[in-house]
């Protein structure tokens, strides 16, 4: 036996074992970092509210969503599209924190936060893998993770669709870097597929994806020069893009809609102009806003000719580089192709920009800069310190300002006070603005800001319905009325402003005219609860209780947890000597709002009268704790407790024959 041979293969196997142990460790420390990181500057969120800009839709007023997890929620998910989105996925992960955290919106934040950075992890994971480069892998994923960019989507829990679509974004390239890297399997192909589909149920962004990976391919990969197999693979994943397209547009249908009159050139044109705009955000992250308002009609020449400029220079040099630079090809590609959904093309809503519509695409954007700069220090002699140096300061920098900007996402207020000092003419933030003055009480400020946005953009429907919810609250009601009719001329289909417009009738006692937009709002919205409930109260008024009582119960059907119609429903069954029925309905309200010191009394009414009276006598009382100044129930209680007095006195002293129970003799 050689013994020194031995001896020098083990010292050989250690020396071998070193640099890998010391780059694991490199890469835990790495990973440990974009955690902290993304705590320090995110971690705050914890502390935030909701804010009005659709997290009552998503969570805190849908009831499919805060009831957390059941069959029916799951069914709801995969069956209905909502809010103009299908994301199922999306859904069931918030039912999932409503069932762990309830509304605790600090638990539903913490989510965000961990799942934002379980995706920037993974995306230093991926990226060392495919390019065997630490440092500049971990430099895309730390601006990543702590861009001012990424404010909108973790400190905002209804951009839930962002973060998880994200961490499947990077879970389906990790599955197709390990299928491509080993021999042909079926089963690494269809987890690929999967991971994809699950991502496209969490938000349609992931449709550009299948390009993606055509991209890395190219490089880092390496599969290239260009082989039809490389697209035929795909085909499977193009085709689930293609469903997923048509899902979306079918439930975008409404919000496409609204930008018909826009033309093919303005889009394109504002199209090229975002482009260039998302690029300065990217490398200047100053005056970010949660909404930006649109371009006007007549686009800007001078902007759109600089445009074209600047995107047509850096894509035909990324071109003329590609063979020495490949990555900076790959990631110019990968940020203009995984904006181009969103990008303004094909118009949703009223956005045309979003921070968020940024979360993907531009690490296309870090990998091009990361890799360009560590190939172009790796001349310089003291390239390690340099690039350290340099990294450091970006990434303090962009640390600091994530953390100010995420912290203007504290409270609903906070974030349109922010978004109205960084914009002009912004009529949606106004109106954002005002729903947040309302719900804080300062009526007359809000309708400052209604009619502001109204002067902005005459044609606002949804601010001349606020407005004229505003102004009934200060006992405006004609200039309540008048908003409402201006709503329904720009919007005719407004199931809301004619329900509002039949109410305020009926408060008037114009029965007919307020059945008769009731009506019209059914028509529109044949499920709309409250249109129901307030035709339901027109007919009570008018003495129509079979009529009424259907109303009420449609309006059930369509909100089981609509206390008003449970109690309204309960007064009609006493109407017609119901008693059990109506009891039955005051605690179906009473479990929904158990401080409905209502219900309490006509609940103790209805068991007097069934002879509970002691239940009943418990009822009033708890309508004195909610309201002390409830005159009619302090009576009532007091009826009760005379009845009872006068029991205890008969029990006591039992009157004789011919003598009544006071002791008097008749007259």
């Amino acid at each position: 036996m050689d013994l020194s041979r031995d001896a020098a293969h083990q010292d050989d196997l250690f020396l071998a074992a070193r640099p890998a142990a010391r780059s694991g460790r490199q890469i835990v420390l790495s990973c440990g970092f974009l955690l902290l990181a993304t705590g320090l500057v995110f971690g705050q969120t914890v502390r935030h509210a909701f804010v009005n800009l659709d997290d009552n839709v998503y969570v805190y007023e849908n009831p499919h969503v805060s009831r957390g997890l059941s069959v029916p929620g799951f069914v709801w998910a995969f069956s209905h599209s909502h809010v103009a989105n299908w994301h199922p996925l999306t859904w069931i992960s918030l039912m999932l924190d409503c069932q762990l955290y309830g509304l605790y919106a600090g638990g539903h934040h913490l989510t965000n936060v961990l799942l934002h950075a379980a995706t920037a992890i993974l995306l230093l994971l991926v990226l060392r893998r495919m390019t065997g480069s630490l440092w500049p892998s971990l430099f895309v994923a730390a601006s990543f993770a702590i861009h001012p960019l990424r404010a909108e989507s973790v400190a905002w829990v209804t951009e839930r669709k962002d973060v998880l679509s994200g961490l499947f974004f990077l879970l389906t390239i990790a599955a197709y870097v390990r299928y491509v890297r080993r021999p042909f399997s079926l089963t690494r192909y269809v987890a690929v597929t999967a991971i994809f589909v699950l991502g496209l149920m969490a938000k349609p962004m992931l449709v550009t994806l299948p390009l993606v990976l055509l991209l890395l391919d190219y490089w880092p990969l390496g599969r290239f020069p260009f082989r039809w197999p490389l697209l035929i693979e795909k085909l499977p994943l193009f085709a689930l893009a293609a469903v997923s397209c048509a899902l979306t547009f079918a439930a975008q249908g409404e919000s496409l809609a609204l930008n018909e009159h826009l033309s093919w050139a303005w889009r394109i044109g504002n199209a090229l102009i975002s482009y260039v705009v998302y690029l300065g955000h990217f490398l200047y992250p100053a005056g970010l806003a949660a909404l930006y308002p649109r371009t006007g009609p007549d686009l800007p020449l001078g902007k759109l000719c600089l445009a074209i400029l600047i995107l047509a220079g850096i894509t035909a040099a990324a071109w003329i580089g590609r063979k020495k630079c490949p990555y900076l090809l790959v990631g110019w590609l990968w940020y203009l192709v995984m904006m181009a959904p969103v990008i303004g093309v094909v118009l949703v809503g009223l956005e045309t920009m979003a921070d968020r519509f940024t979360y993907l695409p531009q690490i296309g954007l870090a990998v091009a800069l990361a890799y360009g700069a560590a190939d172009a220090l790796r001349f310089w002699p003291s390239r390690r310190s340099l690039g350290a140096a340099a990294s450091a300061l970006v990434l303090g920098i962009f640390m600091g300002a994530a953390w100010r900007q995420t912290s203007f996402w504290s409270d609903s207020q906070t974030l349109w006070t922010h978004t109205l000092a960084c914009t002009s003419q912004n009529s949606a933030a106004h109106n954002a603005f005002a729903n947040a003055l309302v719900d804080g009480g300062r009526m007359d400020d809000a309708v400052a800001h209604y009619r502001k946005a109204i002067e902005i953009r005459p044609t606002y429907a949804a601010a001349h319905f606020n407005l004229g919810v505003a102004l009934a609250g200060l006992g405006r009601p004609d200039e309540a009325v008048e908003q409402y009719r201006e709503t329904i001329a720009i919007k005719p289909d407004d199931a809301k402003a004619q329900n509002n417009l039949g109410n305020a009738f009926l408060a008037w006692g114009q029965l007919d005219r307020a059945m008769a937009h009731c009506r019209e709002a059914l028509k529109i919205d044949p499920d709309f609860a409250e249109a129901h409930y307030n035709l339901g109260n027109a007919l009570f008024a008018g003495g129509r209780l079979d009529e009424a009582m259907a109303q009420y119960r449609s309006a059930l059907a369509s909100r089981p947890d609509f206390a008003e119609a449970s109690y309204n429903l309960g007064l009609a069954l006493v109407r017609r000597g119901r008693l059990d029925q109506a009891i039955a309905q005051y605690r179906q309200a009473l479990a929904v709002r158990p401080d409905f010191a209502e219900v309490h009394n006509s609940l103790g009414l209805a068991l007097a009268s069934s002879g509970q009276c002691d239940e009943a006598a418990a009822h009033y009382r708890r309508a004195l704790e909610i309201r002390p100044g409830f005159v009619e129930a302090r009576n009532n209680l007091n009826r009760v407790r005379a009845g009872r007095q006068r029991v205890e006195e008969t029990r006591s002293n039992p009157p004789r024959d011919g003598e009544l129970p006071s002791g008097r003799q008749p007259p």
